[in-house]
């Protein structure tokens, strides 16, 4: 089976206050064109299924091509961004290196998985599993997030950097998957569906 994985478009900053839960940002305007773009460039891939993270910027990624395919949307929580828990949420195009989400990076890099690098690239890892079991031979795009991929890459290829492969906005990372454990990176963030649309 092959699995198309494709970050979210550009979603807005947002900021909540306490009591008010985690930070949860719609796509912004050019988002929204990367989103609609993306959809047109996979309406020809052939794709069975769709997934996405339950985040509303991987959802909102998703939509257009639902939308576009008639294909319903499953959503799968494990496939939540890293900082899902955080009450603020900005692009990293909009961060500088006083931003404290950079700093703490900067003083401990696993603090930006929640402190639980491993449980993360375990939740992630077995959500990409979970999809190769139940889809064999199909093509499922998977809408998710930049840590997730980076992560799932660092699991496939071995290296100790959790962070060295970051996709871009609708970047997408081609992976085929067998359920004997057989997995082949095909190709990492494409991008010329969007290029026009990237800062």
């Amino acid at each position: 089976m092959e699995l198309l994985i494709i970050r979210h478009a550009r979603p807005i900053a947002e900021t909540r206050s306490e009591g008010e839960g985690s930070a949860d940002p719609p796509l912004s305007p050019i988002g929204v064109k990367q989103a609609e773009a993306t959809a047109e460039f996979l309406k020809t891939e052939g794709i069975h299924h769709v997934v996405s993270s339950t985040m509303t910027r991987a959802i909102q990624t998703a939509e257009p091509f639902s939308i576009l395919s008639g294909l319903k949307i499953e959503m799968i929580d494990d496939l939540k961004e890293a900082d899902f828990d955080r009450n603020s949420y900005t692009p990293v195009e909009e961060m500088d290196l006083d931003h404290p989400f950079i700093k703490e990076y900067l003083e401990d890099p696993e603090s930006i998985f929640g402190g639980d690098l491993d449980g993360f690239r375990k939740r992630t890892t077995n959500a990409f599993n979970y999809l190769i079991e139940e889809h064999k031979g199909s093509v499922v795009a998977v809408f998710c997030h930049g840590m997730v991929m980076g992560v799932f890459l660092q699991s496939l290829l071995g290296h100790d950097n959790p962070v060295a492969l970051q996709p871009d906005y609708c970047g997408i990372t081609r992976v085929t998957a067998s359920s004997s454990g057989l997995r082949s990176i095909r190709s990492i963030n494409e991008t010329s569906h969007v290029r026009h649309l990237l800062d």
